[in-house]
């Protein structure tokens, strides 16, 4: 194990799988598979052994060869992760004294939820809130002095006698004086008998408690009525930008999952319209607003705002609004800045918006949605300072997509800055009432992989300091609710009545056309007849276009069946000013040339226009190809649910989200980014079997339809995300525990650690 990786001091998990592997077919011992080896150490003659028997438990073991220099004499201590931890730290810093070990700043936040309920088994992570209702019905309704808080119980009785004296389709209106004079004030129903079925639930609830009926009970209170959800990755309502090298995929779900503005236009994207739809029966008035900055730039380089910060029309009306980032002077910051150096311009964004908000909302909102590393700080500050109920969507947690990251922070600390990333995200991940994930994995991994918030668990960033307990995925404030994709834009390509056919002559110009040009494209395919292995997502390390690029290339089974389409970034470097971008775009020039793909390979320039995208995945299904995501780390994976809603067989990362989304062989394939052969030749082995046998793609698209319409649409995460909302307001309501301790201990290490880091990210050029 010592001389894996070729000497490398610190083993990745996929390294030592490897490995293990090599070991058990050598000694013919299936039993070692059952190894769970998260991490190992190596400080010849010491290691240090990270293990994960469990997802989410932990175990330390630090082993010293004897003198004799075999195994079985080593010596083997159990050590605690603090401990565990500045052995690793001694790996990148190098000898230190007691002193130096011991004087690091820990950050520890398990003392805070000592008293909080905890969910114990691995299956139930992610869903928090079936957790808390049980809670709710068990403790608190079954104790009669929580339902002081509430109505007297012969109130009810009462309302319900002189309603049932009316129609049932009486409005609300008629009625209002009457409850109002009783004590109920409105937000019961929009009709008498919407206004009965609301109070029976409740005197369902105080005679036996029921975690359903309780659910259904919350899904009508008048407890979400102004919603505002950040996204400071802006652009949201301009011409012509969506996504940016660093802002693709989460782009593109907060504009499906929120309302939001193009060209001048109001929309209501898809789950927007299926929130309203799902709280329209309330008598209630509904207000949902997005806001985002660095979107109103009037810098040639920077896209024309096509809406500024603007007063809602009607109150039911959502809307989204561009709050521009601001220099210290004031002024309104004319270059488009990278996620990884906004933070120096977020706590004036955050007085911005809290101004803005209550201006626009006559009020405070009831409910906060972060979004993304820096949406959710800002949803963090926001909270605190109007004491509102917040939801955190992190998206990509960029801990997980850089190789030990945190340990080598400094030398990655110029270009990503992630020792303010990685502290923001731990105050936000600790501050916020509610978090949303899209998988399982994002939580907790898989039995294999650590999941994204489980690497947040203990970690140490030296020189800097040391997480021995930063967040505990067993916690009920984790909730998987995944994603869809918007059916107006991806639908089946069986749908001949909804086809874009108007659009085919621009798509098949993009796809088979001659133009090469610097700023569209490189390479031109030669046999059209062959099916589009097609792929489209930002020309960064960790999408790894390149490493598809590489599979392809060294298949030539694949490369005889199929063409290659990517879709990504730029085409020529000098178009570009993203460092990851250039050394990608780099990086397929030299592939394509390396191993002599013209003619079998497209490379297109990023493509912005999600209605052409649409029809794009539908027109590669007319030519019996298929989607791949190749990438080495993915959350979630909105293309592939895109491709798959337009019944586009896929092949998907196995690392990460897109493990959950597909059934492997049944709704689509996991290919192993960093096994280049293997995922090959399932890719190859597909194309044989449908050049023999159309159906078998027939059958395939079939089946990731199907998978898709039973657990991926708008109308699901709606209903879950109302559902969430008011449950864990009512939860902060009624039990009293809204962590105020943790909050305080988390504003000291805000002030006192992340705003002097943010001091030295450097502003943008126009301010140097």
């Amino acid at each position: 194990i010592a001389e894996a990786g070729q000497g490398a001091a610190i083993q990745l998990s996929h390294v030592l799988a490897d490995e293990f592997q090599k070991v058990v077919t050598e000694e013919k011992n299936e039993e070692l598979k059952n190894g769970r080896m998260g991490e190992l150490c190596i400080e010849a003659p010491s290691i240090g052994l990270a293990m994960r028997p469990l997802v989410g438990d932990w175990q330390y073991l630090k082993i010293s060869a004897s003198d004799k220099g075999s195994f079985e004499d080593s010596h083997f201590v159990q050590v605690d992760v603090s401990e565990y931890l500045a052995f690793k730290e001694g790996l990148v810093e190098g000898p230190r004294d007691v002193v130096d070990i011991m004087s690091t700043l820990e950050l520890d936040l398990s003392p805070f939820s000592t008293h909080l309920p905890r969910l114990t088994r691995p299956k139930s992570i992610g869903n928090g809130v079936a957790f808390l209702k049980r809670q709710l019905s068990s403790k608190l309704f079954g104790n009669e002095t929580t339902f002081e808080p509430l109505f007297p119980y012969t109130a009810y009785l009462e309302a319900e006698k002189e309603l049932r004296l009316r129609h049932a389709e009486t409005p609300h209106k008629e009625v209002e004086g009457l409850l109002r004079h009783m004590g109920f004030e409105k937000g019961w129903g929009k009709t008498v008998h919407r206004i009965r079925e609301t109070m029976s639930l409740l005197l369902d609830i105080l005679q036996a408690p029921d975690p359903e009926v309780l659910e259904e009970f919350l899904d009508r209170l008048p407890v979400m009525n102004k919603v505002v959800i950040l996204s400071p990755h802006g652009f949201f309502g301009q011409k012509d930008v969506l996504g940016k090298p660093d802002t693709g995929g989460q782009a593109r779900i907060s504009v499906q999952t929120y309302p939001t503005s193009s060209q001048g236009t109001q929309l209501l994207p898809a789950c927007g319209s299926a929130v309203l739809n799902y709280l329209e029966t309330g008598a209630w008035t509904i207000a949902l607003r997005s806001s985002s900055s660095r979107g109103s730039s009037p810098s040639p380089r920077a896209p024309p705002a096509t809406r500024p910060w603007n007063p809602s029309t009607a109150p039911s009306t959502p809307a989204s609004s561009e709050c521009p980032s601001r220099t210290k002077s004031g002024e309104v910051l004319q270059e488009w800045v990278s996620r990884f150096e906004v933070w120096p311009y977020l706590e004036q964004f955050t007085l911005d918006v809290s101004r803005a908000i209550l201006e626009d909302l006559g009020g405070k909102p009831d409910l906060l949605i972060g979004n993304y590393s820096d949406g959710n700080l800002v949803a963090s500050l926001l909270a605190h300072r109007l004491h509102v109920t917040q939801c955190t969507i992190a998206h990509a947690l960029e801990k997980t997509k850089y190789s030990d990251a945190d340990v080598h922070w400094k030398d990655m600390e110029e270009d990503y800055h992630f020792s303010s990333q990685f502290t923001a995200d731990l105050i936000a991940m600790n501050m916020t009432d509610f978090i949303i994930t899209s998988t399982y994995q994002e939580i907790a991994g898989q039995a294999d992989s650590v999941g994204q918030y489980e690497s947040h668990c203990s970690f140490t960033m030296p020189g800097l300091y040391r997480v021995v307990s930063g967040i505990n995925v067993f916690d009920p404030k984790f909730n998987i609710v995944s994603p869809g994709a918007d059916q107006g834009l991806y639908f089946p390509y069986d749908k001949k009545d909804k086809r874009l056919t108007d659009l085919h002559e621009d798509i098949e110009q993009l796809l088979f056309g001659q133009d090469e040009s610097p700023d569209f494209a490189k390479g031109v395919l030669e046999d059209r007849k062959k099916p589009i292995i097609f792929s489209m997502a930002r020309l960064d390390r960790v999408k790894n276009l390149s490493g598809l690029v590489e599979m392809f290339a060294k298949n030539e089974k694949l490369r005889k069946l199929t063409n290659l389409v990517i879709v990504g970034g730029v085409v020529d470097v000098k178009n570009s000013n993203d460092t990851e971008e250039k050394a990608q775009c780099e990086r397929m020039h030299q592939l394509i040339e390396e191993h002599n793909l013209h003619g079998q390979i497209r490379w297109l320039v990023a493509q912005k226009d999600q209605v052409k995208n649409g029809e794009i995945y539908r027109y590669i299904a007319d030519t019996r190809g298929a989607f791949v995501q190749p990438a080495l780390y993915e959350a979630f994976g909105l293309t592939v649910i895109e491709a798959m809603t337009c019944g586009l067989p896929t092949f998907a990362t196995s690392k990460g989200g897109p493990a959950e989304i597909i059934v492997h062989g049944e709704s689509g394939f996991h290919i192993d980014p960093y096994h280049v052969e293997a995922s090959g030749t399932i890719l190859a082995e597909f194309f044989e079997k449908v050049a023999e046998d159309e159906q078998h793609w027939l059958d395939m698209s079939s089946k990731s339809l199907e998978r898709i319409f039973e657990n991926f649409t708008w109308e699901i995460y709606a209903k879950k995300l109302m559902t969430l909302s008011r449950v864990y307001t009512f939860w902060k309501y009624v039990s009293h525990q809204d962590r105020r301790e943790v909050r305080r201990y988390l504003e000291m290490f805000y002030s006192l650690k992340l705003r002097p880091l943010i001091a030295q990210v450097p502003r943008a050029p126009e301010e140097r």
